[in-house]
């Protein structure tokens, strides 16, 4: 079973306060467009919020579930926490609010390579990782998030036994790699083209 994992639980600060979930791209807001480009890829679909009050916010979006963080302040480590807790699944796609153009075929490319690997992490050069986009084994990850002194998701990766996928090789699935788009404010919406990298 395929599961992903969607932090929206962030502070927003980045976006002048505004929650960036609910930005509006293309005619969807940005978590209408991820569940949409997820759920093919995926059997169920988890987003991991701040408290139960953000969850709410959630409510009439069909098909997902909403759980909130158990493991307070500590930033993204603590969602991945969360939602690995609340998973069906044995792999697990992790990923956050603000991307809004991840595309269906490069999820499915990521669980694909997963292999005997604990994950599989998307990767520029040795230092420019995207552990935010990327696939991993729920057994390990939950071992490592069990005890673990570090709050770095690099450090959580190197920790983890994983495979660093070439960029170029998810070319072939999404040839201007818009999947990795990621929003920090509304300008930055002007840069991107609405297109669907399916």
């Amino acid at each position: 079973m395929r599961s992903a994992i969607v932090l929206v639980g962030g502070e927003a600060r980045r976006a002048n306060g505004m929650e960036k979930y609910f930005f509006r791209f293309g005619g969807k807001t940005f978590i209408e467009r991820l569940v949409d480009s997820l759920h093919p890829a995926v059997d169920e679909i988890i987003l991991v919020a701040r408290d139960a009050d953000q969850c709410k916010r959630f409510s009439s979006l069909p098909g997902v579930r909403c759980v909130s963080d158990i493991k307070k302040g500590i930033g993204p480590i603590g969602g991945i926490h969360a939602g690995v807790l609340a998973s069906h699944g044995d792999s697990l796609f992790v990923c956050a609010c603000d991307m809004p153009c991840v595309s269906t075929g490069v999820v499915e490319l990521l669980f694909d390579a997963l292999g005997d690997y604990d994950a599989v992490i998307p990767a520029w050069d040795r230092e420019m990782l995207e552990p935010l986009h990327a696939v991993y084994r729920k057994d390990p990850l939950m071992h490592y998030l069990e005890d673990h002194a570090s709050l770095s998701l690099r450090d959580m990766v190197r920790e983890l036994r994983s495979r660093f996928l070439p960029i170029g090789e998810l070319r072939r699935t999404d040839p201007e790699l818009i999947t990795f788009t990621n929003i920090n404010k509304l300008e930055d919406l002007e840069n991107i083209s609405p297109g669907d990298p399916s």
